[in-house]
């Protein structure tokens, strides 16, 4: 299972997915299924985006879970 670390970055900046939205370029709908770990797959610019956004690593963002 991979899990998606967003909402920990989301409430150390204190953003809600609108703002993200915002400041990122990014669809309400894609940040939301991340958000709510739902998505099913991502596209390459949504991580880096998102990566970039929060001056983070891949293996920060995302993590591989037995």
């Amino acid at each position: 299972m991979i899990r998606c670390h967003l909402s920990r970055y989301m409430g150390e900046h204190k953003l809600n997915v609108a703002e993200l939205a915002r400041q990122t370029q990014l669809s309400r709908n894609t940040l939301t299924l991340l958000y709510k770990e739902t998505a099913s797959r991502i596209d390459l610019e949504t991580i880096d985006a998102l990566c970039r956004h929060f001056d983070c690593k891949v293996g920060d963002l995302l993590e591989f879970v037995d």
